[in-house]
């Protein structure tokens, strides 16, 4: 069945993606996103201490400030598999943009303390920018924010914010407390049941040395996090899509209609290589992505960052409706886990970027270029 095939010399990412399946052979993933949803959390703290262990949540930080030190082959990897077993912890949308955040921020004590504490699983370290109202203004001893962020994702388990924000010149990176005075935050749950937040912020006060970061704009701060955070995201739909599909190709050969497995009739095995066929050019898209983006910070690497996003995006929730269509009645129920991989497959197609944005996106950077 379809996976995505990156370079591995050495072996490594093999590795990886033995590793990751063994962990997801003990870490239930429906059962895991069926229990968050009934305890209206956002991260199974169980299983993420287990994923800190294994040094998935500083993956991409250096070894300097206590990560692995890997590279986006192996984010990817790790990313894909964790969505072919519908582990559905965070990662993507939390660990790897706060890891490049930090890893590109100037060296500071607060910076250290996240990074090392984001790597061990210590501290849970939560990117917010999105849909932001945020204005800052300075006294003569603090910076004092006011205003609300959207779509904020582990925004309950949250120990420590890192927030993106215009500033007096340009914007800043800053680090916020959870339990802030002056911070609130909202959560409803999401599409796969996970919940999602908002933070809002009513004279909250910050000391300047909570300033992480300064740069001319939110994009130019934002850049590299949101790129490597979107390959992230492809590589786990990709994977979502390929599970999908996995599940539903075993469910035909065992469910029978007339006497027949319906794997045997041909317009089912025409469904199955529709599906089979959009699996493998997300899969295919994600691997040219790891490569262009490996390569370096370009404009093709960019724009092939998102064409993996937006494909790997439709072909998750394309193949997600018409596996619960061929798993028929019982694809609508709870108890059958290929309604978690659609919810979850929609959940992240909208993260950080729907697929038709970003196909607008690809067309004006190219038509620009």
């Amino acid at each position: 069945m379809p996976r995505a095939i990156i370079d591995d010399a050495d072996g490594t990412l093999a590795l990886l993606r033995q590793s990751a399946t063994q962990f997801a052979a003990r870490h239930d993933g429906p059962a895991g996103l069926r229990n968050k949803r009934a305890q209206e959390s956002d991260i199974e703290r169980q299983t993420w201490a287990a994923m800190a262990e294994a040094g998935w949540t500083g993956l991409l930080l250096p070894e300097s400030l206590g990560g692995a030190g890997l590279g986006l082959g192996e984010q990817a990897v790790l990313s894909e598999a964790l969505g072919y077993a519908l582990v559905a912890e965070p990662l993507a949308l939390v660990c790897v943009p706060a890891a490049v955040l930090l890893a590109n921020a100037p060296p500071s004590p607060e910076r250290a303390r996240l990074a090392t504490g984001l790597a061990s699983g210590d501290r849970i370290v939560v990117p917010a920018w999105q849909d932001s109202t945020v204005t800052i203004a300075r006294d003569a001893a603090a910076l004092v924010l006011n205003g609300d962020l959207q779509f904020v994702n582990g925004a309950r388990s949250a120990t420590d914010f890192l927030l993106l924000v215009p500033g007096v010149e340009g914007a800043m990176l800053l680090s916020v407390p959870a339990d802030q005075p002056g911070l609130s935050v909202r959560s409803r749950p999401g599409v796969d049941g996970a919940v999602i937040a908002s933070l809002s912020f009513s004279a909250c006060r910050l000391t300047t040395d909570r300033v992480l970061d300064r740069r001319d704009s939110r994009d130019t701060l934002l850049r590299g996090a949101l790129l490597q955070a979107r390959l992230a995201l492809a590589a786990e739909l990709a994977g979502i899509a390929c599970g999908a599909l996995d599940r539903t190709v075993d469910y035909s050969k065992t469910r029978v209609q007339f006497g027949k497995p319906i794997a045997s009739f041909q317009a089912i095995q025409h469904r199955l290589v529709e599906m089979w066929m959009d699996a493998e050019l997300a899969c295919a898209a994600l691997v040219r992505a790891v490569e262009r983006l490996s390569a370096g910070d370009s404009q093709e690497a960019h724009l092939a960052v998102l064409a993996a996003k937006a494909r790997a995006g439709d072909a998750a929730v394309s193949i997600g409706r018409r596996a619960v269509h061929l798993h028929g009645a019982m694809g609508y129920t709870d108890e059958c886990a290929i309604g978690l991989y659609l919810k979850r497959a929609l959940n992240l197609s909208a993260a950080f970027g729907q697929p038709e944005a970003l196909r607008l996106e690809f067309v004006a950077r190219e038509r620009a270029a």
